[in-house]
């Protein structure tokens, strides 16, 4: 394995070989080029979530949802790609950073041509994707001589990497049809559906059966921790764009406070939320259930994303510009919030492996706000105070998790201790685990 460059290696970033990172090395973070190529994807998400809202306050809700799926995937499943492998082959020599800065290229490409992809769903039955995939497929093809590279110079792990490097070539070629050939919008989205299944299947037929990679599990959840809070900030996105509405057309009020509380109000909510899950160390123990962990965070990060649009969409409303009621612009909101919520409890019940019964109260009472908020909408109640209920939602999570929740993980989690470790063996000692990830 590569030992962490000492003395004057740190000084230059000449080649160095790509012979996997020590999945055990302590004190392992995000690295500055990481979190410069993660700018690109606030980029990404800030223009798939306009777009998102743009659709839905028209009332188009089928190109919305099409564009906005199509659009989330591929976003989130080139950050994963390349945060994995970083994870595990991060050289941080100059060849790996200028892969990486056309990888960052491939980003903006795909940014720009999300408003055409949304365009083409909204105005016929045709997908012009053209542009996006360009992008994408620069990112991939990128994402394919890194994965080349490791094969050649990590001999042990060599199957693995060919086998992303296959996946990943197979799904590009797929495509780059898509770039030259005009197809329908059905004809589309099934070859989309295969492809992505092709994406999706790499990793698992790499890591299960052909020996994996050295991925670091703290590392690897900090990096979707960061990742979510990119998400994040397209609450604070919506939530601004809400304020100035209110602001522009009736001032300083007591709506633009309560608009304000409720945007932000509902975002530190889902952040709380959030780090409630014990990855780290569940991950730690249970390297297998990785997969299903990391899938799910794509969810969950689509659901924060589309929770933004949401209020995105409450602005176009009180701006007068939105061509559907009160009802379906709560709706915009509460239902992706109920989906990371939703995806949030799943995946907690998933890493423990046992169901709380406690969850149940709290996803009824999550329910009830989620439905109140909706009523008071279809009974004409300004908007502020709709969207104030909602910010309730997340809240019963909150509370209930720091009465009685907490007590319940932490049970669970001394239970876990107990099973036997599944992955690869530890390789050398490693400090004890904090009791959670939570910063």
């Amino acid at each position: 394995m590569n030992a962490t460059p000492t003395g004057s290696e740190t000084l230059h970033h000449h080649t160095r070989p790509m012979g996997g990172r020590d999945p055990h090395e302590a004190h392992r973070v995000a690295t500055p080029l990481e979190l410069l190529f993660d700018l690109t994807f606030v980029v990404s998400f800030g223009l798939a979530a306009s777009q998102f809202a743009h659709a839905l306050a028209e009332g188009h809700y089928a190109a919305a949802l099409i564009g906005f799926g199509f659009a989330s995937f591929s976003i989130c499943w080139a950050w994963v790609n390349f945060s994995w492998f970083s994870s595990a082959y991060d050289t941080d020599d100059w060849i790996f950073r200028l892969v990486t800065m056309v990888q960052m290229i491939g980003v903006l490409i795909l940014a720009i041509g999300l408003p055409r992809m949304f365009a083409s769903i909204e105005h016929g039955e045709h997908l012009d994707n053209s542009v996006m995939v360009l992008g994408y497929v620069i990112m991939r093809v990128a994402m394919v001589f890194q994965w080349l590279r490791a094969a050649k110079q990590d001999p042990a792990r060599r199957r693995a990497c060919l086998t992303y490097a296959v996946a990943i070539s197979i799904a590009q070629l797929g495509w780059a049809v898509l770039i030259f050939f005009d197809f329908s919008l059905g004809v589309t989205l099934i070859l989309s559906c295969t492809l992505a299944l092709i994406e999706l299947a790499g990793p698992l037929i790499a890591e299960n059966r052909d020996g994996g990679t050295p991925w670091h599990v703290h590392h690897i959840v900090e990096r979707h921790g960061l990742f979510a809070i990119i998400a994040l900030g397209e609450g604070v996105v919506g939530t601004l764009a809400t304020l100035s509405a209110v602001v522009e057309g009736q001032g300083w009020t007591v709506d633009a406070a309560l608009v304000c509380l409720a945007g932000i109000g509902l975002t530190f909510g889902m952040w709380w939320v959030y780090y409630m899950l014990p990855s780290a160390q569940i991950l730690h123990a249970h390297r297998n259930r990785s997969f299903v962990w990391g899938y799910g965070q794509m969810v969950i990060v689509t659901a924060i994303v589309a929770t933004g649009a949401g209020l995105h969409v409450a602005a176009y409303f009180l701006e007068h510009k939105a061509h559907i009621g009160a009802p379906a612009t709560v709706l915009s909101v509460a239902i992706p919030v109920g989906v990371f919520l939703g995806s949030i409890y799943a995946l907690y019940t998933y890493l423990v492996g046992r169901f709380d019964p406690f969850h149940v109260w709290l996803l009824v009472g999550t329910a009830a706000v989620a439905t109140l908020a909706v009523i008071v909408a279809f009974a004409g109640v300004d908007m502020a105070i709709c969207l104030v209920i909602l910010m309730f939602a997340p809240a019963v999570t909150v509370l209930g998790y720091e009465i009685l929740g907490h007590r319940h993980e932490a049970e669970a989690l001394a239970k876990e201790s107990e099973a036997p470790l599944s992955g690869p063996p530890r390789v050398h000692a490693e400090a004890p685990l904090p009791h959670t990830d939570r910063p």
